[in-house]
């Protein structure tokens, strides 16, 4: 799942960075609200975890450029405002949950996890297809069956395949979404991805799975 992290603050932003991205989660990070926005303006996110006091344009008016709906992504913000009246006027803003520092990492998973079991998009943690079955929450795959042993990229490009069943991922697009816009590693790459997850797939009953359609990218039907 991808997520965009928006906080000023050098030391706490990377720290959840690091512990994000060991969960399992792509991870982008913006400074300040206006970087935020050329983000969310660029690319789609599953979850936003946004500071309030941020410089150049505070986390309400990264809220009030969110749509409304279609792929808005969920929003947790972390505040060291904890006022009741600052809790309301997030929520009220366009916030799904909000988390008062200093908080405990553990609660910060647990509040993303509690948001992703909310119903958007018919989202589900569990997907099964052609005896293959993804616990996004537990982190598990089996096909037929077996247990596979997936990398975070194996497993972050299959759920990305599987929750958009019948769309075409070009290999630019699932660069973007599984490593981050800011990741150096090229399209090749992405061949070299689907190749290992294709023979794990195989060696278990269920290849041919991963479609290819050459000059438009990778699917499964």
């Amino acid at each position: 799942m991808k997520l965009l992290l928006v906080e000023d603050s050098p030391r706490l932003r990377e720290t959840l960075a690091r512990g994000l991205r060991a969960a399992g989660f792509t991870v982008d990070a913006a400074v300040d609200g206006v970087q935020a926005n050329g983000f969310l303006t660029a690319f789609q996110y599953d979850f936003v975890l946004l500071d309030l006091g941020l410089p150049r344009l505070d986390g309400f008016g990264v809220l009030r450029a969110l749509p409304e709906s279609g792929t808005r992504p969920r929003v947790l913000v972390l505040s060291a405002r904890d006022q009741v009246t600052d809790r309301v006027a997030a929520l009220n803003a366009g916030a799904d949950d909000y988390l008062v520092k200093p908080f405990a990492f553990e609660e910060v998973l647990a509040r993303l996890h509690a948001l992703a079991r909310r119903p958007v998009e018919a989202r589900s943690d569990v997907l099964e297809h052609a005896g293959v079955v993804l616990d996004a929450r537990a982190h598990k795959v089996t096909a037929n069956g077996q247990p596979l042993n997936l990398t975070p990229r194996e497993f972050a490009l299959l759920e990305l395949l599987l929750r958009h069943r019948g769309r075409v991922f070009p290999r630019a697009l699932i660069l973007e979404r599984i490593a981050g816009s800011s990741s150096e590693a090229s399209d090749r790459s992405i061949e070299v991805l689907v190749f290992g997850l294709r023979r794990k797939l195989s060696d278990a009953g269920c290849g041919g799975l991963i479609e290819n359609r050459r000059g438009a990218g990778y699917l499964i039907e």
